[in-house]
């Protein structure tokens, strides 16, 4: 969401929070409740609205009425704030459009995050470091013409998310979005899988199949680690990139396909190049623009909101997730993350569990497995089940 509309009346901290959402790649409106009816929403397709608890129940309880004011707004997301108070809640209303939340006293930061990451209507890239809305931007620019992208980073840095969002931020957004990972498909399967097969083609093709790259035609197609493809394969691949057709297996008629490629690859290409691996025509058939992923500890400031997106994942939407103290953030933000984003879920989905639903400390972050085992031990130190006798 491009779009955030603030209205400052009683708002604590106002500049603060309008601030935090511009740093977070938002553009900002200010008004007050007195200016609203002037605002018009004709330059926006939607919006996200973020006021405080008073306003909302002014706009409530006026002639026109909240939801009424939303609908002329294009305000699909809509977070209230109260007034910082001892503890951190949170209450989703209106089928999950409203948040209503209300910061802890010492914990804005935490607050001000999930705020943002609710006001995102995608809310599938979550991102706060320098670097990071940099590549999205740079990924928007892209995304508005076809050219096929190689897009490289270390495992776990967020390709596939990346290339969703190139898809969902083109032309070809309504049309199929189709990832296939070269890695996980046997050579023989994934020539079938690709280009499809007419009846007969090979022992069990009892019905024809138009493969992936006509079901992705008019969207796009995502080839996740394109380096573990085969030598044959890639010639092939090649050839539907010039000519922008498929001739599917046991087939002689070539069928045009008009399909945006994007290829990830988590090795550096022009190795695989000089090795022999890869085939340098096709190499730079993809490398029309090239985009590149950073390891998560070179972008401290995506840890905080990938954490937010991942407890909301793994606590069924974002009114029920726990609370994040100021000393579990810095713990977070203070290790290396070698596995990435994979890493980081793990470590949150056992602090899911070991908070109980409460407050996740710094405590409960078990990075290390030595941490784990631990705790694990700590925890069966006492008796688990008292015998009773009868």
């Amino acid at each position: 969401m491009s779009m955030v509309l603030c209205l400052t009346d009683d708002l604590s901290d106002s500049e603060a929070w309008i601030t935090h959402l511009h740093m977070r790649g938002y553009e900002t409106m200010v008004t007050d409740l007195k200016s609203l009816s002037t605002v018009s929403s004709d330059q926006w397709q939607r919006s996200g609205l973020l006021l405080s608890q008073s306003a909302a129940k002014t706009l409530a309880g006026d002639g026109t009425g909240f939801a009424a004011h939303c609908r002329r707004l294009k305000a699909d997301r809509i977070t209230v704030l109260d007034q910082p108070g001892e503890t951190f809640t949170l209450k989703g209303e209106f089928n999950g459009s409203v948040l209503k939340l209300r910061p802890a006293i010492g914990g804005w930061r935490f607050a001000a995050e999930v705020a943002a990451r609710f006001l995102d209507d995608d809310q599938n890239v979550a991102a706060g470091d320098p670097s990071t809305l940099n590549l999205l931007r740079l990924a928007r620019r892209v995304a508005a013409s076809d050219v096929t992208v190689m897009l490289v980073g270390p495992t776990g840095t967020g390709k596939e998310v990346i290339s969703k969002y190139l898809h969902n931020s083109s032309k070809r957004s309504r049309k199929p979005f189709i990832a296939v990972n070269c890695a996980a498909v046997p050579d023989s399967m994934l020539e079938a899988l690709l280009f499809g097969y007419e009846r007969g083609a090979f022992t069990g093709a009892h019905n024809p199949n138009k493969g992936i790259f006509r079901a992705a035609d008019g969207g796009t197609l995502l080839l996740d680690e394109v380096s573990e493809m085969a030598p044959h394969l890639q010639a092939k691949f090649l050839r539907v990139l010039q000519e922008k057709e498929v001739t599917p297996l046991g087939g002689s008629k070539p069928v045009p396909v008009d399909v945006r490629v994007i290829a990830t690859s988590n090795r550096y290409m022009m190795d695989e190049v000089k090795a022999g691996r890869f085939r340098e025509d096709l190499y730079y058939r993809l490398n029309v623009f090239p985009l590149a992923t950073q390891a998560l500890a070179e972008r401290p400031g995506d840890i905080l909101p990938i954490s937010i997106f991942l407890l909301a994942k793994h606590s069924n939407g974002f009114p029920n997730i726990p609370e994040v103290s100021e000393s579990a953030i810095e713990k977070l933000e203070g290790y290396a993350w070698p596995g990435n984003v994979r890493e980081l879920e793990n470590v949150l989905q056992r602090a899911i569990v070991l908070a109980g639903g409460q407050k996740i400390d710094a405590e409960h972050l078990m990075i290390d497995p030595n941490d784990v085992a631990g705790a694990l031990n700590g925890a069966h130190s006492a008796p688990l089940l008292h015998a009773v006798a009868s």
